[in-house]
């Protein structure tokens, strides 16, 4: 008798293994950390009064369910750029700039906060690179009076400035990291490094679907929220599943929110959009599972972008949110199964789609989103006109105003 595969929503293994990809490659002190933080999670994954008061506090805290917006001048500016009049697909907006913090980071801190309080623990640490992480875990620490250190490289504090200033609003200490690049690997590094040395008393709340094993997978089982609600919201509005799914891809929240409700339905395209970069040489991306090989990287293996010797390398975006050489463990995964398609958008084009939404719209997007709008566009331009492509807008960009402006040139 032939056995049913299982679906791709079934992973990870009890290992923390989506397929080869995942696990847990962390010293033996943060060993014991984990092993406490899969078992409160597992204690609570059944529980129904734990995902009670957490979709209490979604729906009057964060303001859920986000919208699923009909981007009605925006398609309407793709159908003008496709090649035939047959083509250009309807594009929906997953409104996640519209949660409280202004993007979808909040819905993991929350989550985590939580089993933070059960672990009896009253300190957390968090790492940030656009600072929309760093503002979601000030923010559930200040709602849950436990006390906050978020770690940021100083090129990101340069370059997010509005969130460093939200932050220390809410209580939390902004910790600047000035080693290596200075951004948002190095700032990980460093929380890493924290961590080590005060887990009986700190819960790290990692922001990404990255890290050891059980934190891709807490991550994910938080943020798709987003993808159940999109789901129901697709089937209600336009009567069936969407054609396509976009997410922009940095360590990859956002999108395993979004995908991981629609994996197992083979009708609905996934497509994932790395940072492109400046160019596809070294250093000038940071296009991972475009450009990268398996490595392990802060505790877990997945794609990396290393030199032949293993050492990670360095990357660029204009986005400090995608600024990372890394990826989850599931993205892997969803890349060498081919369920999900990764490609990337350069820079260039992610500023194009930061202006082009915002005077198509009167909406401001997060720098990281711009780069799934840029391919969004490009992508429905060539679809035909009654299919439809459903984009994560996973932040909004009052925080990125100041640098989008410099990298313009536009007047003041």
């Amino acid at each position: 008798m032939s056995s049913v595969p299982a679906p791709l929503s079934a992973v990870p293994t009890p290992q923390g293994r989506f397929g080869v990809f995942g696990g847990s490659y962390v010293p033996e002190t943060l060993s014991l950390a984990l092993a406490q933080l899969c078992d409160v999670y597992d204690s609570v994954r059944n529980d129904p009064k734990f995902w009670a008061e957490l979709e209490l506090l979604q729906r009057t805290y964060v303001g859920r369910p986000t919208p699923l917006y009909l981007a009605s001048r925006l398609t309407s500016h793709v159908r003008s750029i496709a090649k035939s009049p047959a083509a250009g697909a309807t594009i929906w907006l997953k409104r996640e700039d519209l949660a409280h913090t202004g993007a979808h980071k909040i819905n993991n801190t929350l989550g985590q906060a939580l089993l933070t309080l059960r672990m009896g623990k009253k300190r957390i640490i968090a790492e940030t690179g656009a600072g929309q992480h760093g503002v979601a875990s000030a923010t559930a620490a200040a709602h849950f009076g436990l006390s906050c250190d978020v770690y940021m490289g100083s090129e990101d504090v340069r370059r997010q400035r509005l969130n460093v200033v939200r932050m220390r609003l809410m209580g939390a200490r902004v910790v600047e990291v000035n080693s290596g690049s200075r951004t948002l690997k190095d700032a990980t590094n460093e929380a890493m490094r924290d961590w080590m040395g005060s887990v009986d008393h700190t819960h790290y709340i990692i922001g990404s679907v990255v890290g050891p094993h059980p934190f891709p997978m807490i991550v994910r089982d938080f943020q798709s929220v987003i993808g159940r609600e999109a789901r129901a919201q697709s089937l209600q509005s336009i009567g069936r599943l969407p054609d396509a799914v976009v997410a922009c891809v940095g360590g990859g929240s956002n999108a395993a929110g979004i995908f991981y409700p629609f994996v197992d339905d083979a009708s609905v395209k996934l497509i994932g959009v790395e940072a492109g970069g400046r160019s596809n040489k070294p250093g000038d991306h940071a296009a991972p599972l475009s450009f990268g090989t398996p490595g392990v990287l802060h505790g877990s293996l997945s794609y990396v972008l290393q030199d032949p010797a293993g050492q990670t390398a360095d990357v660029h975006s204009c986005s400090a949110g995608l600024d990372y050489p890394g990826v989850g463990p599931e993205h892997s995964y969803w890349k060498d199964t081919g369920r999900v398609s990764y490609i990337a958008a350069n820079d260039s084009g992610a500023l194009e789609a930061f202006t082009l939404l915002a005077r198509n719209e009167g909406i401001i997007p997060a720098l990281e989103t711009s780069h799934a709008i840029s391919a969004a566009v490009k992508l429905a331009a060539d679809m035909p006109r009654d299919q439809h492509v459903m984009v994560n807008l996973s932040g909004r960009g009052d925080k990125d105003v100041d640098e989008a402006t410099r990298l313009l040139a536009l007047p003041h």
